[in-house]
């Protein structure tokens, strides 16, 4: 069962980001009333990770959030269900043309790159064995997620702000479609820095009940510190500054690699207080 959900994740993720990339290639326009082909190919993959999480729950007797592969596969239904609020809220095809690809490279990643063992579903550390496992970690993915979403749209922006004068893919709808992935970069980030300052303020909390002490200066929280800190530029240079488009786009683009470092280049490259239950 666990195979074939494999290939059931790899398959469908692969064939939404067909459905995207071929529209970007044979169509201009994102915004119609027909956008419901790439809508249900995330819901299907949502569907799909919510029964798969609330099984593993249901083994485990704990939420699964308590190793790298669980964490990928929540933060996997965290992005597909933006995706999905994002689309409907603004009745569009364009964002599933960049977010299917990251959901792709994160499942196949997760499913199959990482070893066997690490897929198990196991007891909880003493450590992690409570309530706020659940607020702490989820909140944390939830604005990795959004942020994600941000970050990989504006280097979306970038992109095709560098490359569409001489491929003309979107002809005389540039300004409007680059305005677009401006507008939607900044609230994704928006969203997902009010997520990380909460994540951050629970994680303090439940670091004094666990260890007695709010802040450590542990490797992951120094990162997430400086995540915190570079979206905060973003979004200060935004409302104070008035900066926007390729300005932000780059602070944005930066905060990109900053994710993803702090999500997996601290527990990769060295140990640190949260590494017990990453690896688990």
């Amino acid at each position: 069962m666990e195979f074939g959900l494999k290939n059931i994740y790899f398959l469908v993720s692969l064939l939404t980001t067909f459905y995207y990339w071929i529209r970007i290639i044979v169509l201009s326009q994102f915004q119609n009333k027909n956008f419901l082909k790439g809508f249900y190919g995330f819901l299907f993959l949502n569907l799909l990770l919510t029964g798969d999480l609330i099984k593993r729950w249901i083994e485990a007797g704990h939420f699964p959030l308590s190793n790298l592969y669980e964490s990928l596969l929540f933060l996997s239904w965290a992005i597909t269900l933006l995706c999905l609020i994002f689309e409907q809220m603004l009745e569009s095809e364009i964002l599933g043309v960049v977010i299917a690809p990251l959901v792709l490279c994160i499942l196949t990643f997760t499913e199959f790159s990482l070893p066997l063992e690490l897929q198990v579903t196991r007891p909880l550390v003493p450590a992690l064995q409570s309530n706020w496992l659940f607020m702490h970690v989820s909140v944390m993915i939830l604005s990795y997620a959004s942020l994600l979403i941000g970050s990989v749209v504006a280097l979306s922006y970038l992109v095709i702000n560098k490359i569409e004068r001489s491929l003309r893919l979107f002809q005389t709808d540039r300004q409007e479609i680059l305005f677009f992935f401006d507008n939607l970069s900044y609230r994704s980030i928006g969203i997902g820095f009010c997520f990380l300052t909460l994540g951050i303020l629970s994680g303090a909390v439940w670091a004094n009940e666990t260890w007695g002490t709010y802040w450590s200066w542990d490797p992951k929280e120094t990162w997430a510190l400086v995540t915190w800190l570079i979206f905060a530029i973003y979004l200060h240079t935004r409302l104070v500054y008035g900066w926007e488009g390729i300005q932000s786009a780059r602070i944005a683009s930066f905060g990109f690699i900053l994710i993803w470092f702090c999500y997996l280049g601290v527990n990769l490259l060295g140990k640190g207080l949260h590494s017990y239950g990453f690896f688990h």
